[in-house]
């Protein structure tokens, strides 16, 4: 009797599971032909084929508005098409100024320390850069800022008399102010001299070659440091005569073809001689 029961259980058993499969089987089918049939009617419309040639691929949109267009490529044509008082304030108007590699950078600080050369003028003509002088002019800053606080340290543990030293943050405000003021006041006043003596010279290129005329304090204030009048004032001389012979006689190389540029020259030197001796007075005593 009760083989008779579990041969029944087995049998219900196998007939179910024979319609499970029988139905799963069923769907399967359904699902696949859906499948292809959805298949076969996206090869009908993808890629896109707008071209009358029948060209198959991605095609532009028509319209102007391209969703695989890099971000920002519609914002620079509009930046690029400013012009007048809003270029001062897009930044493509500003790129081509900056557009300059690191061995660009070296070269034209090697010129500095050859001053006798007087090359610099026509190697930044098709190229004035502001990246060398901005960074030029901010690590001055910084350099003799610390290196100025290191130096009162050093002269106040060389006296005799016992100093209260103490770290003199007023520096750093005094030394912006100076940078800044001449890199970007003085080229000003010579361009309008310049234009005043009948003589076209670009603004930017006489930023460049005053910028990268500060390159030769950097390594003067680490000899500033040492505790010494004598040192530290020819210290200030020599870098004083590189940077003013720099900018003077490319400033002549400039000029090259007019009889007015001794005004201008002499007026150069003087202004980078009166320069070294304020950092030596201010920051190095």
């Amino acid at each position: 009797m009760i083989e008779k029961e579990s041969g029944q259980k087995k049998m219900i058993q196998l007939n179910l599971l024979a319609k499970l499969n029988q139905i799963l089987g069923q769907a399967a089918v359904d699902t696949y032909h859906k499948a292809s049939q959805f298949e076969e009617e996206n090869l009908q419309i993808f890629p896109p084929s707008n071209a009358q040639d029948g060209t198959w691929g991605y095609q532009p949109p028509t319209d102007g508005y391209d969703p695989y267009a890099l971000p920002g490529a519609e914002d620079e044509g509009v930046e690029q098409s400013e012009s007048g008082w809003k270029g001062l304030f897009s930044i493509a108007t500003y790129r081509p100024y900056f557009n300059i590699d690191t061995f660009d950078v070296i070269d034209r600080i090697m010129c500095t320390l050859y001053p006798h050369r007087g090359d610099f003028c026509e190697k930044v003509q098709d190229n004035p850069d502001m990246y060398g002088p901005f960074w030029i002019s901010t690590t001055l800053v910084f350099a003799v800022t610390a290196l100025g606080n290191y130096a009162s340290y050093l002269s106040a543990i060389k006296s005799e008399d016992k100093i209260d030293w103490h770290y003199d943050i007023n520096y750093m405000s005094l030394a912006a102010c100076l940078i800044y003021g001449y890199i970007c006041l003085v080229p000003l006043g010579f361009y309008f001299l310049l234009r005043y003596l009948g003589i076209s010279t670009p603004l930017v290129q006489l930023w460049c070659l005053y910028g990268y005329s500060l390159f030769i304090f950097i390594p003067a204030s680490i000899l500033l440091i040492f505790p010494t009048e004598f040192l530290r004032w020819t210290v200030i001389a020599l870098a004083g005569l590189a940077a003013a012979s720099f900018v003077a006689l490319n400033m002549r190389s400039c000029m090259s073809g007019s009889d007015k540029w001794i005004t201008a020259c002499i007026s150069a030197f003087l202004m980078q001689i009166f320069l070294a001796f304020v950092i030596k007075l201010c920051f190095f005593v």
